[in-house]
């Protein structure tokens, strides 16, 4: 039976199963458990008219309920200038696939070179490519490229102190890559040193992945942590939010040779878990192992400034065989939508957002602490992020929170929980939340 939507006949669904060997579809998805099985009818309804289906969406919409968000593991709750979603519906913006031919994409190229050139600011870095997927892609991506920079080492160092989801990634890359991978112990919260040195000394390392801030929020000490990589001959990856940079010190001025993370905090809305932006940047000798592309700057025939696709030679649609990533694409919308963050914000607006960030979640954190229920898990310094026990039931608690329109964290331990602040969070919802904790 052909169905109307469905392009396979049923001989062409009898070929694709003979090809890989399974009898049925029922048997080719054998291995999903029965109770998560859909068998019922779909409820779908009758075609409607442009009113109705939005007064549907409408309707399922208020089904959503809106909390105020104190969660924060690598997604945060911070302000859109309303001039965003304007400008980036426009039409020299929101054109279609991608920019191969440069004479009728001025305006994509034109932005992704801001974009590039503005993260090599922000991050202190050389280069940047036109965006990744998301932050953890990102830092899979860095480490295929320190892997293929290296000669014959064959491991990379992992800190403890990453974010799991990033790991999770990274092994998952690392698995199909046969690159092996290490973890450097954590010593009270942070990057154990003594250990990221024995290891390195042991040879055979092709690069370090270290997280600032770090999984726990906490603002690790990596001064002279490159110098370290590269007398061992290698290289020196480190992970940050994007945002935090306007403050901390960034990637360059630490010596690392790549930088990489997640951009969602430029501005970019938590939607539900995304879309997101990666970014990915790095020195001018690692250039061209580079996953993705970078847009360049030339000049037409008539002299005129213009933009084009510059590097992308290494690209799996073009050399497969010798490619160095399978990423051939960007995120080309939310690399617009961060470039206009940052050039309605400035250097200074940046700074503003990330000191109130800083300073609201150390306010919550003495407020918390006052309560006499709550003790920093690790007494170091940190961001707009911080972990805190809890001398009673955190899941009463989180409940007790939620019930009360608050997102109140996130749980990292029976006994622990992580809350995050933005600029976005005011004193009086702040206030409330440590009320609701006494």
């Amino acid at each position: 039976m052909a169905y109307k939507y469905f392009p396979h006949t049923e001989e062409d669904i009898e070929q694709m199963l003979n090809v890989i060997g399974a009898k049925s579809l029922k048997e080719l998805y054998a291995e999903v458990p029965e109770e998560i099985i859909f068998k019922d009818q779909y409820e779908l309804p009758e075609a409607k008219s442009e009113v109705e289906i939005r007064q549907l969406f409408s309707k399922i919409g208020e089904k959503n309920k809106k909390y105020t968000c104190f969660a924060g593991a690598g997604v945060y709750d911070h302000y859109t200038p309303a001039i965003i979603p304007q400008l980036i519906q426009r039409s020299e913006f929101l054109t279609s696939y991608t920019p191969y031919q440069a004479e009728i994409s001025q305006g994509t190229l034109h932005y992704i070179f801001e974009y590039q050139s503005m993260m090599t600011e922000l991050t202190g870095m050389d280069v940047s490519n036109a965006s990744m997927y998301d932050g953890t892609t990102a830092t899979a991506e860095a480490v295929m490229m320190a892997f293929g920079a290296a000669r014959k080492a064959d491991t990379v160092l992992v800190s403890e102190t990453i974010a799991p989801k990033t790991l999770a990634v990274i092994n998952t890359y690392a698995h199909f890559h046969n690159i092996k991978i290490e973890m450097v112990k954590q010593e009270e919260g942070v990057t154990d040193m003594k250990s990221m040195s024995s290891l390195l000394e042991k040879g055979n390392v092709a690069g370090v992945v270290v997280q600032q801030p770090n999984r726990y929020g906490i603002i690790e000490d990596y001064d002279g942590l490159a110098d370290k990589c590269h007398e061992h001959k290698a290289l020196m990856i480190m992970n940050s939010v994007a945002a935090d940079l306007a403050l901390l010190k960034t990637p360059g001025e630490l010596g690392a040779d790549i930088a990489v993370g997640e951009a969602q905090s430029l501005g970019v809305p938590m939607s539900f878990g995304g879309p997101y932006i990666g970014y990915l940047c790095c020195t001018e000798k690692l250039m061209r192992k580079m996953p993705g592309r970078i847009v360049g700057e030339t000049r037409d025939s008539r002299g005129q400034r213009t933009f084009v696709l510059t590097l992308q030679a290494r690209e799996q649609h073009i050399r497969r065989q010798k490619a160095t990533s399978n990423i051939c694409s960007n995120q080309s919308l939310m690399a617009l939508f961060v470039t206009i963050y940052m050039s309605v914000m400035g250097k200074e607006g940046l700074k503003e957002a990330a000191t109130l960030s800083y300073s609201g979640a150390h306010y919550l954190c003495d407020q918390l602490k006052n309560t006499g229920h709550f003790k920093l898990a690790y007494d170091k310094p940190f961001f707009n992020e911080f972990c805190v026990k809890y001398d009673g039931n955190v899941d009463e608690l989180q409940k007790k929170l939620m019930d009360n329109g608050i997102l109140g964290g996130i749980k990292v331990a029976d006994d622990t929980i992580m809350f995050a602040v933005t600029e976005n969070r005011t004193k009086e919802e702040i206030d409330k939340l440590v009320d609701l904790c006494k």
